[in-house]
């Protein structure tokens, strides 16, 4: 990979792709970790400071401060507009409203909680005429790694192409904090959660396991030349197959064979 060719290649996305939808401006959600921090890169680079808002969206009693920390250094180094709103509130009235949630509920919990963050990064897309700009990389989304209509809810995937490993090849050189590029990677749903404990396998072997199936070897194979665990091979087999409908649009039953015309464009 040629990083310096996919940034330009990334950054020339973002551009066209606003100028399509008539707009010129985006929404960020900047989390604190090298995802976020490096989407946003690239849509200023793209889009220039002025048209990107950064909203950081903790939930005070569980996210770390460093995170907050962090965001807000992204933030005034990009020079872009920023804003941190705790989503506390609108969870707990959720949870209040919802007869049998319950704290027991990590997964449904924190599912709950990136679409309430996707329903706020969207609210300010909405009134200041923008796009949300997603912060998923390859290596989640071939997972399914994500909450769907959650932070899959996105207008743009800018570094949906990059597996994790590119994303701090890249971050790296784009200027990125080490100590965000280093930090273990959490979707911060609920307390101690990291990305590797979740998954069983770190983002290393994983984006080279996942290399070598889109290349056509066998899960088996590529369990081999690896030295992965059977475990650490069906977690990430089952992933892809129990995820794969959060990448497409949701199905409808086909009822044009019942119909005498079609829509010809």
């Amino acid at each position: 990979m040629d990083i310096e060719k996919a940034r330009d290649i990334i950054v020339d996305f973002i551009r066209e792709r606003t100028k399509e939808a008539g707009v010129k401006g985006a929404v960020v959600g900047i989390s604190g970790g090298i995802d976020s921090a490096l989407t946003a890169y690239l849509t200023v680079e793209a889009l220039g400071k002025e048209n990107v808002l950064g909203i950081h969206l903790p939930e005070l009693k569980l996210t770390p401060a460093e995170d907050v920390l962090d965001a807000t250094e992204i933030a005034e180094r990009l020079g872009i507009e920023f804003k941190t709103i705790d989503i506390s509130g609108p969870l707990v009235s959720y949870m209040e409203a919802i007869p049998d949630s319950g704290q027991s509920f990590n997964h449904a919990n924190g599912n709950l909680k990136a679409r309430i963050r996707m329903s706020i990064l969207y609210y300010y897309a909405n009134i200041m005429g923008r796009m949300v700009m997603g912060t998923g990389n390859k290596t989640e989304i071939l997972l399914g790694y994500f909450t769907k209509y959650g932070d899959g809810g996105v207008d743009l995937e800018p570094i949906g192409d990059l597996y994790k490993t590119e994303v701090r090849e890249m971050a790296n050189m784009v200027g990125v904090p080490a100590d965000i590029i280093d930090k273990a990677p959490s979707a911060g749903l609920w307390e101690g959660q990291t990305d590797e404990d979740e998954l069983g396998i770190s983002y290393e072997l994983v984006d080279r396991f996942l290399g070598l199936l889109l290349e056509g070897e066998s899960p088996q194979m590529a369990q081999n030349t690896l030295g992965l665990t059977a475990q650490q091979r069906d977690s990430v087999v089952s992933r892809i197959h129990t995820n794969l409908h959060k990448q497409k649009a949701p199905p409808a039953a086909d009822l044009d064979s019942l119909r005498g015309s079609y829509i010809t464009v």
